[in-house]
């Protein structure tokens, strides 16, 4: 079965074609256009990705179908992105998936942007479940317990801010722009880890959940009183420690929950995945039970969202054209 997926979420507008077949998935093209109209705000503006998302949509979709060698008539079903994400972003791809779907008389199929993180893992890897899933980017830091292709259970979150917001807001306070948090990555591998101690979160509540909002603060009133060239002077050395301690939250969460479940392997989605320090300590922790995304498919991209849309139509049937969207929808649908 061959799936047209798209996904607009939030900055990126993203289409792929997919195949799934004996079990197994195979991109047959991905195409994504990221928006560099947000780098002047130092944040994405709801208002212009919407229209974005708009402008690009028709040839980022034209152009996947085109990479990937078929035709719109060999497309088996059109899925797209139905949350969470912001909601005018949201509504071009799922509106754009419905009309092609009415358009070519194949089903539509409505994708949570969670699940479809959690499925990138499979468009290069088997694993085998039950597995503990970490999905870290700039909206989400979740802990899923990945128990079959639709059976997954939500147990941690963020009680504030997601990693890679902390990253972003970060790198911005430091006037490295936005996205920051490869620029902060780039910049921690020259840099001293031990340069400046940011405070430990400590969490009284039971179970695994991770906070960020506080070392942002931290970050801020550390760099309030400098004065001259001292930050630009000691940039690299910043970045290592500030790092360190989101890395650090990241990973005494995680592996309390890896170890507490004793599952074999634990998967690492999403933008933050990308970290190389990340990446360093819970290979160091754990070894080869920890499997990270491929690193073109941890951002968002469609490609995740149609392997998910394909084993959601295998399993739970086509939705209907009056599927809304849902900006704040969870792992965990209602």
């Amino acid at each position: 079965m061959i799936t047209l997926a798209i996904e607009t979420s939030c900055d990126e507008t993203s289409s792929s074609v997919v195949e799934l077949k004996n079990g197994k998935f195979d991109v047959l093209s991905l195409t994504t256009r990221s928006q560099v109209e947000h780098e002047r705000f130092g944040g994405v503006v709801p208002e212009i990705a919407a229209r974005a998302h708009i402008e690009y949509i028709y040839f980022v979709v034209k152009k996947s179908i085109e990479d990937s060698g078929l035709n719109l008539k060999d497309v088996d079903m059109v899925c797209a992105t139905k949350g969470p994400g912001l909601a005018a972003s949201l509504i071009v791809g799922i509106e754009f998936a419905k009309t092609l779907s009415v358009l070519l008389g194949k089903p539509f199929v409505g994708v949570n942007h969670m699940i479809g993180h959690i499925y990138s893992i499979f468009l290069t890897d088997e694993v085998d479940f039950p597995f503990l899933c970490l999905i870290v980017s700039g909206g989400h830091t979740d802990l899923v317990m990945v128990e079959d292709w639709y059976d997954f259970k939500h147990i941690g979150y963020t009680l504030d801010d997601a990693a890679g917001e902390a990253f972003d807001k970060g790198a911005r306070m430091l006037g490295l722009g936005y996205p920051g948090g490869a620029k902060i990555d780039k910049l921690a591998r020259m840099g001293n880890r031990d340069f400046h101690k940011f405070p430990s979160v400590r969490i009284k509540r039971k179970g695994y959940y991770f906070s960020f909002s506080g070392l942002k603060t931290s970050l801020m009133n550390f760099l309030r009183d400098k004065e001259g060239n001292w930050i630009s002077d000691n940039i690299e050395n910043i970045a290592a420690s500030y790092q360190e301690a989101i890395v650090s939250a990241i990973v005494s969460t995680t592996l309390k929950a890896y170890h507490d479940l004793k599952v074999d392997k634990l998967v690492v989605v999403g933008g933050v995945a990308l970290n190389t320090r990340l990446r360093e300590v819970l290979r160091n922790e754990i070894g080869e039970n920890a499997l990270f995304c491929h690193p073109k498919y941890c951002t968002d991209n469609a490609a995740m969202i149609g392997a998910a849309g394909l084993k959601k139509y295998e399993i739970l049937g086509p939705d209907t054209l009056e599927l809304s969207v849902y900006p704040s929808l969870g792992v965990i649908e209602p």
